[in-house]
């Protein structure tokens, strides 16, 4: 048998069957992997608990001539289990998933930083560090800028030039009034600092920030995130947002 071993989340799962489910697992070196988890679905099963999602596992994997088989499952650590109890940080997480999901087209091919910001952010999202939504948007952020889709956030997407006027989805972030197009939203500078501070991972600034600029970077994050990826992230619609 060819067999090889790698640790990964657990972005998803399908039932497959009376008792099997396919798993999609977001592996350090593997990449996205979905395999075969053999009667997982049954109370006797010795490892279906550590098949769920938000599960960072370590897995061994028989490679199939379709879909892989799951033949070893050990937890790592089950950020499902503290996220399950808080339902804002759920759905934050929930989001995270599928967008890791969305961002790596391929199977199999490696993707070992977005592994990384997907471990990083369930870990802040568990330990309840944070607000989960200023969480999810940094996330957003920092997997866009790693599959190379980075908003322009402090001189003008089209021109280069430092003063900027508008958030234009289509230009790329910022603009300047010359190149503003039609329909740009026009945030608070304060709404800007916000998405560059969550960005860098500056959480002093990030943290101190009003909630009307949150919201403000969520629309604005979850617009560009859902623009870039050509369709919508279903698990937003579940996010709560704290009113205003």
């Amino acid at each position: 048998m060819s067999l090889y071993r790698d640790e990964g989340v657990v972005l998803r799962t399908q039932k497959l069957g009376e008792a099997d489910r396919i798993v999609t697992v977001l592996a350090r070196r593997t990449g996205k992997v979905r395999a075969v988890a053999k009667g997982v679905r049954r109370t006797t099963s010795r490892f279906g608990a550590r098949l769920e999602p938000f599960t960072h596992v370590d897995v061994q994997f028989h490679t199939g001539r379709t879909l892989d088989v799951v033949t070893q499952a050990e937890t790592i650590r089950p950020y499902g289990e503290a996220l399950a109890a808080d339902y804002p940080r759920y759905t934050a997480g929930s989001a995270m998933l599928e967008t890791a999901d969305r961002l790596t087209h391929g199977e199999k091919e490696p993707a070992l930083r977005q592994f990384l910001l997907l471990v990083g952010g369930l870990r802040t999202l568990a330990d309840g560090s944070h607000e989960a939504r200023l969480v999810l948007d940094a996330y957003f952020l920092r997997s866009l800028a790693v599959a190379g889709y980075a908003p322009a956030l402090e001189a003008c997407a089209k021109c280069q030039a430092p003063a900027v006027r508008a958030f234009a989805i289509v230009a790329g972030g910022v603009v300047c009034g010359a190149c503003k197009p039609a329909g740009a939203a026009v945030p608070a500078a304060e709404t800007i600092g916000l998405m560059t501070a969550l960005l860098r991972g500056d959480w002093a600034v990030a943290d101190a920030s009003e909630q009307r600029h949150r919201s403000e970077c969520s629309g604005l994050v979850a617009a560009y995130l859902q623009w870039h990826l050509e369709h919508g992230i279903r698990s937003l619609r579940h996010v709560e947002r704290e009113p205003v």
